[in-house]
């Protein structure tokens, strides 16, 4: 019996992106519900999104936040979390097979789209890292039974983190299942911050953060704020 299946995209202005990404994800999934949880947006985001998603809600700023508020909307059997410049390499026939066995908790592997070598290397690392360690980005369409969402209640409300934060809270619970097929996500941070200043400062946050700074503290200086 198939499943009934929720994407769930914080926006914060996305106008750029967000109309080709819900008429995608329409033409691919097409019984799927699509909620768009905006934070803010200056721009005609909501405007754009409004006439293509199932559900517009208007949020507190603040990804994690927006995903929460998606997620206790959504009434779907399972619960795709999705950026707006990304998006899922795999089929719906793949992900129903995929989820027949009712997985827990998972997330798909990531390939950027920029096409200089230095992304496949970038990609490489962060498909490993997550795959090794269980552990998900937001890049990856992290994935979980919305039974289990509300058991667990949702993403931490902090203000970076909350994918690595709330896929170590699920891997307590099991072990996610693995999509192969990525996720394609765009690669506009390293291409505008530059990529060794970008790879340095991911890696430098999430160091900072196993080690016990706040999420806050971390958010203040990757936004410089």
């Amino acid at each position: 019996m198939a499943v009934s299946i929720g994407f769930v995209i914080p926006v914060l202005n996305e106008q750029a992106q967000i109309a080709g990404l819900l008429r995608q994800l329409r033409e691919d999934f097409p019984d799927s519900e699509l909620v768009v949880v905006d934070g803010g947006s200056h721009d005609r985001t909501v405007a754009c999104a409004l006439p293509l998603c199932n559900h517009l809600l208007i949020g507190e700023r603040g990804r994690a936040d927006q995903m929460n508020l998606g997620g206790r909307v959504a009434s779907t059997d399972y619960l795709c979390f999705l950026h707006a410049d990304s998006l899922p390499g795999v089929s719906a026939g793949q992900l129903q097979a995929y989820l027949a066995g009712r997985p827990l908790w998972g997330f798909c592997r990531v390939r950027l789209s920029g096409s200089h070598r230095v992304f496949r290397v970038i990609e490489s690392f962060m498909n490993w890292r997550s795959r090794l360690t269980a552990v998900a980005t937001g890049d990856q369409m992290l994935f979980l039974q919305r039974a289990l969402f509300e058991q667990t209640g949702g993403f931490d409300s902090i203000p970076l983190m909350e994918d690595v934060a709330y896929s170590k809270r699920l891997r307590r619970l099991g072990r996610p299942l693995l999509i192969m097929e990525p996720v394609r996500s765009s690669s506009r941070r390293w291409e505008q911050r530059g990529v060794l200043r970008t790879v340095l400062t991911m890696w430098g946050l999430r160091l900072a953060y196993f080690a016990g700074v706040s999420p806050g503290r971390l958010w203040q200086h990757y936004y410089g704020r």
